[in-house]
């Protein structure tokens, strides 16, 4: 018995350990997979997409009432509706999330790689928080 609890303990432990992403880490891969699925290809919009992920990343790191955080996720809603066309945007609002398919009896801790799209004008420097 004893055995059994250290052993789920220690798996429990290890989740916690896992490293968290960076602000700029979280922007890169949310707007990675937007221009991805909407197929945006002008490096304006995308700069733009990457800062407005950046922002978003950056207020999620504070500590929030769910109420303010909501608040937030609206804010950043409607400034992407205001970014990208009536279509991307419907087609971004009614995307089911799909998660990545893994082999039968794969690990489901582990990552599954995807592909990467490149963020054109990414700042070298990170922006100062507004």
């Amino acid at each position: 018995m004893v055995a059994l609890i250290s052993g789920s303990m220690a798996a429990q432990e290890a989740v916690h350990e896992r490293p968290q992403r960076t602000p700029e880490e979280e922007a890169v891969k949310q707007t990675t997979r937007l221009v991805r699925e909407l197929g945006i290809n002008d490096s304006v919009r995308i700069d733009t997409l990457y800062r407005m992920h950046l922002k978003y990343a950056r207020t999620r790191q504070r500590v929030m009432t769910r109420a303010q955080s909501m608040e937030k996720m609206q804010s950043f809603y409607a400034d992407l509706k205001q970014l990208l066309t009536p279509d991307e945007y419907e087609r971004f609002m009614n995307h089911p999330v799909e998660q990545p398919r893994r082999p039968h009896g794969a690990n489901r801790m582990a990552p599954v790689s995807a592909p990467s799209v490149a963020v054109p004008n990414k700042p070298a420097t990170p922006a100062k928080p507004q």
